[in-house]
C-alpha cells in the first residue's frame, strides 16, 4: 500500500483514506467519477468505468479489468482510487517498481478467498505495469481470467509493446488524453477553494494562474504541486496571502517535456520532426528539435534522422542538403552538446527550406521490388567480367563500347537485363536542381536506348 494512504480503509468503503499531510494533488483527488475533470470520452453512461464504479449488481456481464494508458498527470491513479470506493469492493494497490511475483500471488489468493467465502470482490490497482517482467505479468492471468480480481493497471508506455498479449486480450485498453488548459484551470481553482485543498486561504492572481496552467502542459499533478509550493510562499509572507506571477514562476519555471526516450514520445516526436522537415515547415521542425534537445535525446540520433531526410525527402532537388546533413552529423560527434544544437539547427533549416524530391528514394524501392519479384535475368554478355582466362571464349565483354571512346561520352548500348529494357525507375521532378537533371536525363535515355 502506498505510504500516502492510511492502512485502514475509509468507513463503509473499500477506498483508502488520505493522510492529512498528503500532498495537495493527493488530497484533491476526486471522490466520485462525477468530480473527475477531463477524460469524458471514457466516462459516459454505460462505459466500462461507469459500470465498474456502479454499486449495483452488474449481472452476468460483470466488471471488466482495464488498462489505463496515458501521459503523467492525466488521472490514471485518480480513476483507480475512485473505483476503489464503489460497489463495496476491497481495494489493493501494488507498484510494479517494488512488487514481485510472490506479492502478486498473495493478492490473488486473498482475493479468491474473499470472493468465494465472503462474496466480496477485489480491485487491484497496479501502477506502472510496464515495469513488470513477462513472468510477473503472467502471474496476473489466472486472477484476471477468473475474475478473482478486477485489475486496474496504469502505464505511461504503449501497452501494445509493454504488456503481454494474453493480459491485453483479457482487459480493456482505455487511452487517457492530456488535460486541456481549461481542465487544469478548473482543477487549480477547485484546489484553492476546496476545504480539502487550500480552503480559500490564498488568492491566486490571474496571470499566476495562467502561468501555472501553461507550464503544467496538461499535467494536473504538476499544476497542483506547483500551486502548493507557490501558496506556501504566499502564506509565509506578510499581508494578504496572494499567489503572484513571481511566486508561480519560482514554483514552476520550466515546462514539463513529455518525452520518453524508450517509448511512444520518442517515436512520435521524431516522426513529427521528420514530417515537418519534409513538409517544409521550418518552424515546426525547429520546435520538435528543441523538444528532443530539452528531453536529453542523443544528438547523434537526431543527426542521423536529418541525414536520412536529406536523402529521402530532399534528394536531387538540392544535393547539397545531404552534404550539410553529413557534415552536421560529423560535427555533432566532434563537438557535443550544448553547441551541437546550433549545428543541428542549421541542417534542419537547410532540409526544411530546400525543394523536395523523393524520386531517388522511389527509384531504389521500385528496383528492389522488381528484384524481389524475380525480374531481371542474366547480365547482358557484353557487360560481364572479361578479365579472367576463358572469358573471351564465353563471349564475355564482346561488343562492349567503352564510354570514353565515344565523342559524346555516352555510348548507345544495352545496360539493363533483357526483361528490364526501357524500365524507368528514377522519375525526377521539376523542382530545384532536379529540374535540370530531368532535362539531362531525358537526353541521356534517348542516346543510351538509341531512340
Amino acid at each position: 500500500m502506498s505510504d500516502l494512504f492510511s492502512t485502514e480503509p475509509a468507513e463503509g468503503s473499500g477506498r483508502p483514506s488520505v493522510l492529512a499531510g498528503a500532498p495537495l494533488a493527493v488530497r484533491m483527488r476526486p471522490r466520485t467519477l462525477d468530480e473527475v475533470v477531463g477524460q469524458q470520452h471514457l466516462l459516459g453512461p454505460g462505459s466500462p468505468l461507469r459500470r465498474l464504479a456502479s454499486d449495483g449488481d452488474l449481472g452476468r456481464a460483470g466488471p471488466a479489468s482495464v488498462i489505463l494508458w496515458g501521459p503523467p498527470g492525466t488521472g490514471k491513479t485518480t480513476l483507480a482510487t475512485v473505483l476503489a470506493s464503489s460497489g463495496g469492493r476491497r481495494f489493493t494497490e501494488l507498484s510494479a517498481v517494488t512488487a514481485g511475483v510472490k506479492d502478486v500471488r498473495t493478492v490473488m489468493e486473498t482475493a479468491r478467498t474473499d470472493r468465494d467465502l465472503y462474496g466480496r470482490q477485489t480491485v487491484l490497482f497496479l501502477d506502472e505495469i510496464h515495469r513488470f517482467t513477462k513472468a510477473q505479468q503472467d502471474a496476473l492471468l489466472p486472477g484476471v481470467e477468473n475474475r478473482w480480481v478486477v485489475l486496474v493497471a496504469a502505464t505511461t508506455e504503449n501497452p501494445n509493446f509493454s504488456v503481454v498479449t494474453p493480459l491485453l486480450s483479457r482487459s480493456l485498453l482505455l487511452t487517457l488524453r492530456p488535460l486541456t488548459a481549461d481542465d487544469v484551470r478548473d482543477l487549480v481553482r477547485r484546489a484553492v477553494a476546496d476545504p480539502r485543498g487550500l480552503a480559500g486561504e490564498v488568492r491566486v492572481e490571474d496571470d499566476a494562474l495562467d502561468h501555472l496552467v501553461r507550464v503544467a502542459d496538461g499535467d494536473a499533478r504538476r499544476a497542483l504541486t506547483a500551486l502548493e509550493a507557490a501558496a506556501g510562499t504566499a502564506l509565509d509572507g506578510e499581508g494578504e496571502p496572494v499567489v503572484t506571477l513571481a511566486d508561480a514562476e519560482r514554483a514552476l519555471d520550466r515546462a514539463a517535456v513529455r518525452y520518453d526516450r524508450q517509448g511512444d514520445q520518442h517515436y512520435d516526436v521524431a516522426s513529427a520532426f521528420i514530417k515537418s522537415m519534409r513538409g517544409s515547415d521550418v518552424d515546426a521542425a525547429l520546435h520538435y528539435l528543441a523538444r528532443m534537445i530539452e528531453a536529453g535525446e542523443d544528438p547523434r540520433f537526431i543527426a542521423r534522422r536529418i541525414v536520412i531526410c536529406a536523402s529521402e525527402d530532399v534528394g536531387m532537388a538540392d544535393p547539397s542538403a545531404l552534404q550539410t546533413a553529413v557534415a552536421a552529423m560529423h560535427a555533432v560527434a566532434q563537438i557535443g552538446m550544448p553547441e551541437a544544437r546550433i549545428v543541428l539547427a542549421q541542417a534542419v533549416v537547410h532540409n526544411a527550406t530546400a525543394p523536395k524530391s523523393n524520386a531517388a528514394y522511389n527509384g531504389v524501392n521500385a528496383a528492389i521490388a522488381d528484384v524481389r519479384a524475380g525480374l531481371g535475368g542474366p547480365v547482358p554478355p557484353h557487360l560481364r567480367d572479361a578479365h579472367y582466362a576463358g572469358a573471351g571464349e564465353l563471349g564475355h565483354g564482346a561488343g562492349y563500347v567503352y564510354t570514353h571512346d565515344v565523342p559524346t561520352g555516352v555510348a548507345p548500348q544495352q545496360y539493363a537485363p533483357d526483361a528490364l529494357v526501357g524500365k524507368d525507375y528514377y522519375v525526377p521532378t521539376d523542382r530545384g536542381f532536379e529540374a535540370a537533371v530531368r532535362e539531362r536525363l531525358a537526353r541521356l535515355r534517348r542516346i543510351v536506348r538509341g531512340r
